[in-house]
């Protein structure tokens, strides 16, 4: 087909240039995808997500919900992933084309900052990091971005991020040092620090990127340094009402007696202290204050947690009504759009929100590396 003027794309049928176009998009999978967080934030930054994994049920029912059945959207493996051959995947998945990207937040419990006392070291969870990499071994992408909590790096866990690290130079692969990163530092109106580890293939050029990104948004002490920086952003937008028939748009019942403790907590960011309410497990102890605390919506909001939507396990009270906030107002902090809904209740719906990579956070990353991955892929084509 074409002649020689080099017109052979124009005269392809409309399911040709479909699979040209496809062709050309940089591909990824998406490991641990939860409900999809990385996966919403890479099909809007122009990747082509092929393939997810992803074990918990609720979370494969949103994931499909938002993305498409297997046959239009990615095809969803909803098993552990210890069950599944990356090399399987590979061979059905990517075997015309390369997948590009590895994209995933392996679970964090095991490395979560709340466990005390050398809990969670010997966590079989923490092996999942290396599960992880052994996708990266079978399918060999030009890179991958891992996303964890910061307790991954605290000395007692140092062995799994060691051997992470060795297998993946054995393999071929530079990896950047590990950087904590503030979603509020890119337009996310939540605080919220989590580790990004970027590794690379050996045969990618990419020393002219410059990892991680510069903020986008900082604290007013940064933008005096730095006036180009935009101001944090805060979290009021997020208590709007919520559209009509959101399933998600609801929130947990409460006693009469949390009822009136919120009722004579202080509106915009009051604390449980305020509120008068004390029970025998506060005498004496400072810790949790943020429990029962209103959120201030002047600010950005404290870091979504799997329990973001109960009161008793953190500062989640609604700034001015006096219940707990809603799913929803925690997946727009989250910056997922109202028309994403999370399946399974409320209680499942808090889990899969608080699990997810912010997507406005995700954006930010992944249109940052997307140039670099660009570059090499069309070199790589070139030299066929």
């Amino acid at each position: 087909m074409g002649g020689e003027d080099g017109g052979e794309i124009e005269i392809l049928s409309a399911c040709q240039r479909a699979v040209w176009c496809a062709f050309l998009m940089l591909t990824c999978i998406d490991l641990f995808a939860g409900a999809g967080g990385f996966t919403l934030a890479a099909m809007q930054s122009g990747y082509a997500v092929k393939v997810a994994v992803e074990s918990d049920s609720n979370a494969v029912a949103t994931y499909k919900r938002a993305f498409g059945n297997d046959q239009l959207g990615p095809y969803v493996f909803s098993e552990d992933i210890r069950n599944i051959s990356p090399r399987a995947v590979k061979k059905k998945y990517f075997s015309v084309e390369p997948c590009d990207l590895i994209l995933g937040g392996p679970p964090c419990q095991g490395f979560s900052t709340h466990r005390i006392k050398g809990a969670g070291i010997e966590d079989e969870r923490n092996e999942l990091v290396l599960r992880y990499f052994d996708f990266v071994r079978a399918m060999k992408p030009m890179a991958f971005l891992m996303e964890n909590v910061p307790g991954m790096l605290w000395p007692r866990h140092a062995s799994y991020l060691n051997r992470f690290m060795e297998q993946a130079s054995a393999a071929g692969y530079d990896v950047r040092e590990p950087v904590v990163i503030d979603a509020r530092d890119f337009g996310v109106p939540q605080r919220r620090k989590r580790v990004f580890v970027l590794g690379t293939h050996k045969s990618v050029v990419m020393r002219s990127l410059i990892w991680p990104p510069r903020p986008s948004h900082g604290s007013p002490a940064a933008r005096t340094q730095d006036p180009i920086l935009l101001p944090w952003n805060d979290c009021s937008s997020a208590f709007r009402p919520g559209e009509p028939g959101d399933p998600n748009d609801v929130h947990m019942n409460h006693s009469d007696e949390l009822k009136r403790a919120f009722a004579a907590t202080p509106l915009n960011g009051g604390s449980r202290r305020q509120s008068g309410r004390m029970l025998p497990c506060h005498n004496g102890h400072d810790g949790h204050s943020d429990v029962y605390g209103r959120i201030d919506p002047r600010d950005p909001a404290p870091t979504m947690t799997t329990a973001c939507i109960n009161p008793s396990k953190g500062r989640f009270v609604h700034p001015t009504l006096n219940h707990g906030i809603t799913a929803r107002q925690a997946a727009r902090i989250q910056t997922f759009p109202d028309d994403f809904v999370f399946e399974g209740g409320l209680m499942a719906a808090g889990k899969q929100i608080g699990n997810a990579v912010p997507v406005e956070l995700a954006k930010a990353l992944l249109t940052h590396i997307a140039p670099s991955l660009e570059a090499h892929r069309k070199l790589a084509t070139e030299h066929r």
